[in-house]
């Protein structure tokens, strides 16, 4: 049975301590999730001016932030993530001559003041929030009127060959399940968001064998981490049924697993949301019609 992401099915707690975990060795096992990073920083173009303040949200080591400090370089850059031992890493990776300001946070509860940013960057994270619309509401509420929200997460067809592999051993849950674009899109309208544009890559790699992949999932902290995964070791028997099933998917290059990556463009609107009430009236919110101090 496919479990619900309508509930808190990824444990914020497991999630931070599955990437602490990982966070020293996560450069170097981490090739496509640098190669999606670059994919998001390139859409940094559709900026039409410099942005004054920017959010790497999800920062892990800070290589996100690195970059767009490196682009902008009067941007104030906050850094922030769930996982204390990742932003020791970003820390660790800082200079004194771009720095970045770390801060821990929970995507769901940003400690920042509506209106903080004008760029909001997040990479390969929002997967990992589940439901996806408290993250997206935040993000809407602390950037500012006219800015960019520019995400990427992982799609539902992600592993989809080990998940049929284990569907072929038991009935367990051991593969994280993923939002699809058209529910991304759907919850980004709902946050408020402009304009949303979402598409879609895929990235197909080769492994020698289950366990390899297994160990290239954990050393990037993105082992399964479900609310309704079976806890403690898994039997021999149907960790033995999971191999021989994967092993008939088997191509020359070697095991095929597939990465599915969605991407997000979307704007927080310039002008405020309006209301409509019973008989057509349109309700502005007062502190809109506010003169803006100089």
């Amino acid at each position: 049975m496919q479990a619900s992401i309508g509930a808190e099915s990824l444990p914020a707690r497991d999630v931070a301590r599955s990437f602490g975990a990982a966070s020293r060795g996560y450069d170097a096992a981490a090739q496509l999730q640098t190669e999606v990073r670059e994919e998001l920083l390139s859409r940094l173009a559709l900026l039409k001016s410099a942005p004054q303040a920017v959010l790497d949200l999800g920062c892990g080591t800070g290589a996100g932030a690195r970059a767009i400090k490196q682009r902008f370089r009067r941007a104030q850059v906050t850094a922030a993530d769930l996982s204390p031992p990742m932003l020791a890493e970003a820390r660790r990776h800082s200079r004194f001559w771009r720095p970045i300001r770390c801060v821990e946070a929970d995507a769901r509860r940003l400690p920042f003041e509506p209106a903080s940013f004008d760029l909001v960057f997040t990479n390969l994270m929002l997967q990992w929030v589940q439901p996806l619309d408290p993250a997206l509401a935040e993000i809407r509420r602390v950037l500012r009127p006219g800015g960019l929200l520019l995400a990427s997460s992982f799609g539902p067809l992600t592993l989809t060959e080990l998940r049929a592999a284990w569907a072929a051993a038991d009935d367990g849950v051991h593969v994280n399940e993923f939002i699809d674009m058209h529910d991304f899109g759907g919850a980004l309208q709902r946050a408020g968001f402009a304009e949303p544009v979402l598409d879609v890559d895929r990235h197909l790699r080769h492994y020698p064998d289950a366990a390899a992949l297994m160990k290239s999932i954990k050393d990037i902290g993105a082992h399964n981490v479900h609310a309704a995964r079976r806890r403690g070791l898994t039997g021999r028997v149907a960790f033995g049924r999971m191999v021989a099933a994967y092993e008939a998917m088997r191509a020359s290059a070697g095991l095929p697993a597939t990465w599915q990556v969605v991407y997000a463009v979307a704007w927080a609107p310039v002008a405020p949301p309006r209301r409509t009430g019973p008989q057509g009236e349109v309700y502005v919110d007062a502190s809109a019609l506010r003169p803006r101090r100089a």
